[in-house]
This record gives C-alpha cells, sequence and structure tokens, in this order.
C-alpha cells in the first residue's frame, strides 16, 4: 500500500489519522510540527503528506513550500488536514503546492477517499 506521511502537532490527530490509514493497509509514518515533517520527508519516500496548518517551528504553508523545493516530492500529493476553512487560507495553501484540503473534524471514510483518490498504490 501507500506510504503516507501525517504531520500535526496534535499527538491524538497524528494518532487518529494512522490508525484509520494503517487499518487499509497502509505504512504511516508521523511527525509533530513541519520541520519534523520536512526531514522525514527528506529521509523517506512518500506518496502522500498530511499536514496541519497551525503548528509550532514551521507551519503547514511553510511545510509545503519546502516539499516543492525537493526534486522527490514535486509530484507527491500534499493534503490540508485543518481546523482552518478560509477561502483565503485555502487559496494561499493552493498557491504553495497543496494538492487539496480536508477540514478537521474528519470523517474515516472522507480520509479513505481521498488517499484512494490521490494514491496509487
Amino acid at each position: 500500500m501507500a506510504a503516507i506521511l501525517t504531520v500535526d502537532d496534535s499527538p491524538s490527530i497524528r494518532q487518529m489519522v494512522k490508525m484509520v490509514l494503517s487499518s487499509a493497509g497502509h505504512d504511516v509514518a508521523e511527525a509533530g510540527n513541519g520541520a519534523e515533517g520536512l526531514e522525514k520527508a527528506k529521509a523517506q519516500r512518500f506518496d502522500l503528506v498530511l499536514t496541519d496548518l497551525n503548528m509550532p517551528v514551521m507551519n503547514g504553508i511553510a511545510l509545503i513550500k519546502n516539499l516543492r523545493q525537493l526534486p522527490a516530492l514535486t509530484g507527491t500529493p500534499i493534503v490540508f488536514l485543518t481546523t482552518e476553512s478560509d477561502d483565503a487560507m485555502k487559496m494561499e495553501a493552493k498557491q504553495a503546492g497543496a494538492t487539496g484540503w480536508i477540514t478537521k473534524p474528519f470523517k474515516p471514510e472522507q480520509l479513505h477517499a481521498v488517499v484512494a483518490k490521490l494514491v496509487r498504490a
């Protein structure tokens, strides 16, 4: 299945994402902030990145901009998983290179559908 990186400063959100996606057979790695996520993305190839927007150290927009600089991740889908639903923020995320947007709280089937649509595992 797919290798997925979830980046969120909330341990409970990371645990929930991991539980939902692992149950479908995906390999899920976790990072607690954007800087940690960037380091993991440099060390391992991922088929999908799920990231929060508001995090300490490096936020989701900065993470996406940095990930899009890495040749290995230029075509990798990056999806925001956040409580933010502001249209201006969505536009900023899209301009940074985000592929999609899921608003928290999310339903497990919603997460499965996004992964199925974006990942060719």
